[in-house]
C-alpha cells in the first residue's frame, strides 16, 4: 500500500490526530517536531495508534474525511481498540 490513513494520540494533549500519507514514519516525525500545522502547539508526544493503506491518495484522502466527519471521539476510540 502507497497511502495511509493514520490516527495519532497525544497523552499530553489528551487528543487524536487524524490524517493521510504516503510515509508514516516520516510524518510521525513532522508531528512531533513542530513542522505540521494542527498538532505544533499541543504536544510532542504524539504516537501512532491506527492506520490503514490503500493504493491512491485519492482512496485515503476519502477514509479521512469518512472518520473526520463523524466528528465522535468514540469512534475514533473504537478504530483504535479494534487492533488491538
Amino acid at each position: 500500500m502507497d497511502f495511509h490513513v493514520y490516527i495519532l494520540y497525544s497523552a499530553t494533549a489528551n487528543k487524536y490526530y487524524v490524517g493521510h500519507t504516503d510515509n508514516l514514519e516520516r510524518r510521525l516525525n513532522e508531528h512531533n517536531t513542530g513542522q505540521t500545522r494542527y498538532t505544533t502547539q499541543n504536544a510532542a508526544d504524539w504516537k501512532l495508534v491506527y492506520s490503514e493503506g490503500y493504493n491512491t491518495r485519492s482512496e485515503a484522502m476519502k477514509r479521512e474525511k469518512e472518520i473526520k466527519a463523524k466528528k465522535s471521539r468514540k469512534y475514533i476510540e473504537w478504530l483504535v481498540g479494534s487492533v488491538s
